[in-house]
């Protein structure tokens, strides 16, 4: 089927509005000025979809999502979710913490994957839109829920500015020590949604290491260097480029899974940048975190529907999840993901396109 961009419209607040757990789910649409829209369902704080405007005013549609509550509810790829306790995996679905050893719900192979089987994805958080350009999702956690210790307290808010900047803040407190790994796992095609593939996008990631997986897809511990590998993105290269080369790591998760280790950088210092080939569509991506996982869609099925009638198939988005690295929780020489009460877990994460 042809692509049809005109067929990809901002979904009909209507179509989300419906009861889960008997709280109520609603569509939140965030626009500014310049005339970007951005949407967001306070069912697993999603962010259900972003549309750039070029500069004859036409959108395009740069995140793959559902035009529908129930398309949202039938996938399993967390498209667009705030993911929790815990992004990512933690090996085992096992961690010690003040000496004493959690055990979490196995959801991924042998591992434990984006916070569990009961994971905030699936939660109808609470919301509030406090104007036209931003709105904040809150959610309690109770001890023990998916095997994490402590009450937590969660707030997440997306704000959208005028110079189309897409920020996405995340705060937490807890009242006894816990662990803490919140991302957003939105799927991006700046060709435009279900417009084909993104290998051909130009992706610069700042990142001279990364850190390499077993079969499990576990970091093995070491954090190695980019330079010689296909985890070279210092310099803007396709992703396709090198994403069948005969190489372990890129076997070992069927292409791009892996976290980069950013290198150290300013608050007003993209550490990624990617362009789509075909639409000139660039985003930068900012953040706190030390690290970003490159995603690029290896396991989606094919079988989900998204937006203008076109299908989740392979390689058709990509993910840039900006995080604490993957199963820190059991490697010391990581960054901490340690959060103790008194202390307020608080990182941000902000996309901005332009042309």
């Amino acid at each position: 089927m042809a692509y049809n961009p005109a067929a990809i419209k901002i979904p009909d607040a209507a179509a989300f509005s419906t009861i889960i757990d008997g709280k109520q789910v609603q569509l939140y649409q965030l626009k500014n000025k310049a005339g970007m829209q951005v949407a967001v369902t306070n069912y697993g704080a999603y962010l259900v979809g972003a549309w750039v405007p070029n500069r004859a005013g036409d959108l395009t549609s740069v995140i793959v999502g559902f035009d529908t509550i129930q398309g949202l509810l039938k996938q399993e790829c967390y498209y667009g979710a705030v993911v929790g306790r815990y992004a990512n995996r933690i090996a085992g679905g096992k961690f010690t913490l003040d000496g004493k050893e959690y055990n979490l719900a196995i959801n991924n192979g042998p591992n434990s994957l984006h916070g569990g089987e009961d994971n905030f994805s699936l939660k109808v958080w609470d919301a509030e839109q406090t104007d036209a350009r931003t709105v904040v999702l809150t959610l309690f956690s109770a001890e023990m829920e998916e095997g994490y210790p402590g009450n937590l307290k969660v707030k997440v808010t997306y704000t959208l500015t005028d110079d189309n900047t897409l920020t996405i803040a995340y705060e937490a407190t807890t009242d006894k020590t816990t662990i803490i790994n919140l991302t957003n796992h939105a799927y991006f095609n700046l060709n435009g949604e279900g417009n084909g593939d993104i290998l051909d996008h130009v992706l610069q990631i700042n990142a001279n290491s990364y850190t390499p997986i077993n079969e499990n897809m576990i970091p093995s511990g070491e954090i190695a260097t980019v330079k010689g590998t296909p985890f070279d993105f210092n310099e803007p290269e396709k992703i396709g480029t090198r994403i069948n080369l005969d190489n372990e790591q890129l076997k070992n998760a069927n292409g791009y899974d892996h976290n980069f280790v950013l290198n150290r950088h300013e608050y007003n210092t993209p550490v990624s940048t990617v362009i789509g080939n075909k639409t000139g569509i660039k985003m930068e991506v900012f953040t706190d975190q030390p690290g970003m996982q490159l995603y690029t869609a290896n396991f989606t099925p094919g079988t989900n529907t998204i937006r203008g009638n076109a299908k989740d198939n392979r390689q058709t988005s990509f993910a840039l999840e900006t995080q604490h690295f993957p199963d820190s929780p059991n490697q010391p020489q990581f960054p901490s993901t340690v959060l103790k009460p008194g202390e307020v877990y608080s990182t941000y994460t902000t996309f901005k396109f332009s042309e």
